[in-house]
């Protein structure tokens, strides 16, 4: 971290040992993102109530490149559970920001494209698909689903799976449409 770790507490003492809790979950969120611009924390029991006793909110601020990650955890019973999950929240908070930054950011799957067989070679067991965008992809008797690959004709739409081989783009799964 460029600034170091800092703890604040409000209308509560916090002690040596959830010092170092807390010191010790900053530099776990330290290990899963190492580019941490500063970490600052703070601890506050809102009100205390006479049967229940403390409540306490715990609040980790997160400068990385670029932004700010806040967490903020409404009251624990025990200021250990409360400082544990606030900095769960956080590690989950910061891996997924991690993973944005990576280019990792999951996707809703497109469905399958749908193709005609423009070209096939019964002998050699492939053939090429011609996409709707015009672009050939070639695929072999192993891609075809459910050993169908006798069974397709020129001009037959599959839908297929693409991706790069050795000399280009190829369908490593392909279905007959219909």
């Amino acid at each position: 971290m460029q600034v170091p770790l800092k703890i604040t507490a409000r209308n509560t003492e916090i002690s040596p040992a959830e010092e170092e809790a807390i010191q010790q979950r900053a530099s776990k969120l330290e290990a899963i993102y190492g580019r941490l611009m500063s970490c600052r924390v703070a601890v506050e029991v809102p009100h205390r109530h006479r049967r229940s006793g403390a409540s306490y909110t715990v609040r980790v601020d997160i400068t990385v490149p670029g932004g700010e990650l806040i967490v903020d955890r409404k009251p624990g019973d025990t200021l250990i559970s409360a400082i544990q999950k606030a900095f769960a929240a956080a590690e989950r908070k910061l891996r997924k920001f991690a993973a944005r930054q990576r280019g990792e950011v999951k996707s809703h799957e497109s469905p399958q494209p749908v193709a005609k067989v423009r070209e096939i070679y019964p002998l050699g067991e492939y053939g090429f698909l011609g996409t709707p965008d015009g672009h050939t992809v070639y695929f072999d008797a192993r891609s075809v689903v459910d050993g169908a690959f006798e069974r397709l004709a020129v001009g037959a739409a599959v839908r297929f799976v693409q991706e790069e081989g050795e000399k280009g783009p190829q369908a490593s799964t392909v279905i007959p449409v219909g």
